[in-house]
């Protein structure tokens, strides 16, 4: 792997080229074909390789919570985050992984699958649900994973990442999909894209990385990264 932009350099440090610039930020980490499609096949992983793997990685290891909706959870066979030998150093004073968020409108899950039978104590899955959530799912839930209600009829995404701040998770890792991408934009809620481009050609139907209402976030380039035909790129908005 090898820096491209802003400078030319062999020497890659993806820890200090990846570190957050500020405790509270939200951080979105997508992949998509050249040609713009956020999957293939259905799934983000047609689209992957080596090195989109390594930094996917140091992002998990440096995130303080992971956020997805139900679908990619679903989509994706999520479990909990495990703990990595190489996340010592960035874990400092933290737990050994972070809880992995979900937001379900309708929760959706499975409450036996090993996003929550298999998190530990320091690491509990955590639900972001509405009010209109259904109450017995609701209670099913709490069984399994902390529940956070944020919002009425639809999840409040601002007050869903002030409650999880509330809790010490203010480095949020969003990994999607397309639509929470969307709708974080569209709140005026995005910190960071750090996008991976894939050199395929997919066309067909898939999604572009944000899939919902129309959003205008200016984001500043910050580094470009290449391996294997894969560009690695880091999108900061200006601080605000």
């Amino acid at each position: 792997m090898r820096l491209i932009h802003p400078t030319a350099s062999d020497e890659v440090d993806l820890a200090r080229l990846y570190a957050y610039p500020r405790q509270r930020c939200v951080r979105l980490n997508m992949v998509a074909s050249a040609d713009g499609a956020a999957w293939l096949d259905g799934l983000s992983g047609g689209l992957s390789g080596r090195g989109d793997k390594r930094i996917f990685g140091v992002l998990r290891g440096q995130a303080d919570v992971v956020l997805a909706g139900a679908t990619t959870v679903r989509a994706e066979g999520y479990g909990p985050a495990r703990p990595r030998e190489s996340w010592r150093p960035l874990r400092e004073g933290r737990p050994p992984a972070p809880p992995v968020a979900v937001l379900t409108r309708l929760l959706d899950l499975d409450p036996k699958s090993a996003l929550f039978t298999e998190a530990e104590p320091y690491a509990r899955t955590i639900v972001v649900t509405c009010e209109a959530a259904p109450v017995e799912r609701r209670e099913e839930m709490a069984g399994v994973a902390e529940v956070i209600v944020a919002g009425g009829d639809r999840i409040d995404l601002a007050a869903a990442l002030a409650e999880l701040a509330s809790r010490g998770l203010e480095r949020v890792l969003c990994e999607g999909g397309p639509k929470v991408n969307a709708q974080l934009a569209e709140a005026d809620l995005v910190d960071e894209l750090c996008l991976t481009v894939s050199p395929l050609l997919t066309g067909g139907a898939a999604a572009r990385i944000l899939n919902g209402p129309p959003a205008s976030v200016r984001l500043d380039l910050a580094h470009v990264l290449e391996e294997d035909g894969f560009l690695f790129t880091r999108y900061v908005r200006p601080l605000r």
